[in-house]
Order: C-alpha cells, then structure tokens, then sequence
C-alpha cells in the first residue's frame, strides 16, 4: 500500500515532464516553419522583383512570333546588369497609362538610342537602311512615318503583327524610355507545345 503511494508522485511527474517536453519540441517545430517560410516568401518576392516575372500574352500584336494567351518568362535582371538591344522582346508599361493601371505590353526594340527611324513603301528603314525582320510576315500596311530620331535613353518599339491597326506601338505613343521598361521576354513557357527560347 505504501508503494502504491509512493510511486504515485514520480509517475505524475514524469508525465509532466514528458508533456512539457512534447509541447516544447512541437512549439520548436512551429517556430522553426514559420521561419523557413517567412525566408521563402522574402526570396520569392525578392526574386519576383529583381529577377523574373511571369506575363501572359493578350492580343494579336505579336503575331507571327507570339500568339494570345502565351505564358512568357520576363527576365528582370537581364536589364539590371545590361541595356536593351535591337530585337529584344520586351515588357513595357504603356506610355499612354495615365490613369495608373500599369497596363503591361510586349513589343519588339527596333531603334535604339540615336538611331533614325522611318517607314516608307511599307518597310522599316533605320539610319537609312532597310530593315530585314525574319520574324514578321506581314508587311507595314499603316501610312509612311517619319523619319525621328530616338531619344538617348530611349527605344523605338514595334510589334511583330504589321498589319493595319493591329499593333500600338512607338508609331502611337513615341519612343519608350528606359524606366518604362520592365523586362525581357526570354521563353514561352505555356503551352506546353509552344516552350522555346525568344
């Protein structure tokens, strides 16, 4: 009987003991995800906004060489460490935007800093010499324009789709600054049957 007593107390103890420990270890556990995922979501969001972005392609501006509905690849940091080059697909936010909707459009550079730009007969000219773009079938079917010169720290833009109406483009708004630039379209990602490189 006074065994009985006297184990009573150690017992209790020692499922004290234990839940202390299982309540210590699952608060440890806790803590420690909430830390992994507080890292994850500041190297996501960290990379969303230095790095990449993902875009969907909406209209027929691009077309041969982009089609509506497309998942691109945006490469941030492409323009972090360098500057646009001719041919370059890129995001741009749409000069026209004034009511702050940071409407998003992909266009092609096809004039950089400097360059003279014209349309004549149909055909994209710069610094007075026909362009050859392989990645369009369609001819200029819009009136003759110019000939401007870009801007320093500007970019001529076009789109891809040259018939009438289809794309607005610098023909509408002018030459896009650099800050207006977002990024470079590097992949389709989506559909599965369309993924390449640009």
């Amino acid at each position: 009987m006074n065994g009985s007593f006297s184990d009573r107390p150690e017992r209790d103890s020692e499922r004290a003991s234990s839940g202390s420990a299982a309540h210590g270890l699952w608060v440890r556990w806790l803590t420690d995800w909430l830390k992994t995922l507080a890292i994850a979501v500041t190297i996501v969001l960290l990379l969303h906004y230095f790095v990449f972005n993902l875009s969907t392609v909406e209209g027929q501006s691009m077309e041969p060489t982009l089609t509506d509905k497309e998942w691109l690849f945006i490469s941030k940091f492409a323009y972090i460490i360098g500057r646009p080059a001719l041919g370059d697909i890129v995001i741009l936010q749409d000069p026209t935007d004034i009511a702050g909707r940071k409407e998003l459009l992909v266009k092609r550079i096809v004039g950089m800093p400097g360059d003279t730009i014209e349309i004549r007969d149909s055909k994209l000219y710069r610094n007075g010499e026909l362009v050859i773009e392989p990645y369009t079938d369609s001819k200029i079917e819009d009136m003759d324009y110019g000939p401007v010169v870009v801007a320093n720290g500007s970019y001529f833009v076009m789109g891809d789709n040259r018939h009438a109406r289809a794309s607005r483009d610098s023909r509408t708004f002018g030459v896009v600054p650099l800050e207006k630039i977002k990024g470079r379209a590097d992949f389709i990602l989506w559909p599965i049957d369309k993924i390449s490189s640009l």
